[in-house]
């Protein structure tokens, strides 16, 4: 039974929480409220990294536990609790450096896959798995590589040399280069005693198969971060994988939040005397779309059907709008005989009269040959622009009459 529950509040986790639930929590809101991310939030951000330390440290933790903040602040001044870090420091040692990454990060590098999903698999939501290949420790020598390891004496164990370049007088140019002789490692492993099982890499293979589920809504940028579960390498922290979902183009429907549109091609007798069509949906549903005789849809007219979009994420019975942008389509020719009939069943335009002296010309279809933009003349004098007469201020100015 815990004294107090403040710092457990704090970190939004119930007294039972393990380390990778303190260290999750801890995580999502020290970035949240990291000083260079939220300048407001320097305090938030103070009060996050005190109570992580004090839960994530066992003696600390049950002296907490079992007095509350009044017994860590006893046992912080008599030394008793190990004393506290900065904030700063915390979270450089969670994740490796400052929010610009200028430090050496103590943490293996993330793994990142995409994974595509189709617009069906949003709408109906779907368990999906992924086999990951990753690097862990190697467990036969313990991530050492093997025995009899030394210090690389070429970069004197930092597996970096630092080249000092003469650019002249009084000028040098230093960079930094990996180490040939240990590959950047710091340490050099005799073949004859390196590990049987790693070959001196310190590390090996690993299968690992990924569950992520996608919720009914789900976004089509959805990330899901799996903590400590990416490559491990020894002396580091396990990196962690993150997965980010990829929407596949969809033949029908095109995806915008919760509202999905499509292109509708009708003909124009459906136009102008009335269509039914079927719409097949995400979930496999029969929609039926149609409108009355003598109701005219014009080219890119836009129509809804409320509740038909997607899900919401989180609310999958509130559905958005299902948005139908029509197209029609027309015959390439009619027969002469059927035109003066339809013409004649048609409304009649309201058109200005034709002058008796109109030429009659014969339209043809466009050949994709023009001068766009108009075609610039050439000049045939051998007059040259210039600022002026030589001695004078400026050219003449021209005014117009």
């Amino acid at each position: 039974m815990v004294c107090e529950t403040k710092y457990y509040d704090i970190l939004g986790v119930k007294p039972e929480a393990d380390e990778t639930e303190l260290k999750k929590a801890y995580r999502k809101l020290a970035m949240k409220f990291h000083p260079d991310k939220n300048p407001d939030a320097g305090d938030k951000f103070k009060e996050i990294s005190h109570a992580y330390e004090v839960l994530s440290d066992p003696q600390k933790k049950q002296i907490y536990d079992e007095g509350g903040e009044q017994a860590i602040k006893e046992g912080g001044a008599r030394g008793g609790a190990g004393g506290f870090s900065s904030p700063m420091d915390m979270f450089n040692m969670m994740f490796g450096g400052g929010m610009a990454g200028g430090r050496q990060s103590h943490k293996t590098k993330t793994m990142i896959h995409k994974l595509g999903v189709t617009l069906e698999e949003l709408y109906n939501g779907k368990v999906r798995k992924l086999a990951a290949s990753r690097d862990i420790q190697c467990s036969a020598c313990d991530g050492k590589g093997g025995s009899n390891v030394k210090s690389c004496v070429g970069c004197k164990g930092r597996g970096i040399r630092v080249k000092m370049v003469q650019m002249g007088p009084g000028m040098i140019s230093q960079s930094q280069e990996v180490c040939g002789e240990c590959d950047g490692r710091g340490e050099i492993i005799p073949p004859s005693a390196r590990c049987k099982t790693c070959k001196g890499k310190r590390t090996s293979k690993e299968k690992k198969v990924i569950e992520i589920t996608l919720d009914k809504g789900c976004p089509s940028d959805f990330r899901k971060i799996f903590y400590g579960e990416g490559d491990h390498e020894p002396g580091k922290e396990p990196g962690d994988i993150v997965i980010t979902v990829e929407e596949k183009e969809h033949a029908t429907f095109q995806r915008h939040g919760r509202d999905l549109t499509m292109r509708l091609d009708i003909d124009v007798s459906e136009a102008l005397c009335g269509l039914k069509r079927s719409v097949k949906t995400l979930d496999n549903r029969n929609l039926q779309i149609s409108t009355n005789p003598g109701e005219v849809i014009k080219q890119a007219d836009i129509k809804m059907i409320k509740g038909e979009g997607m899900p919401t994420h989180k609310d999958p019975f509130n559905k958005g709008k299902l948005i139908v942008l029509f197209n029609i389509t027309y015959p390439e020719k009619l027969d002469p005989a059927t035109a003066k009939k339809l013409y004649a069943l048609l409304p009649k335009p309201n058109l200005p009269a034709v002058p008796k002296d109109s030429e009659e010309v014969h339209l043809e279809v466009f050949d994709g040959e023009a001068t766009w933009g108009g075609d610039k003349t050439t000049q045939e004098d051998d007059y040259e622009e210039s600022g002026g007469h030589p001695g004078m201020q400026g050219a003449p100015q021209c005014k117009q009459m």
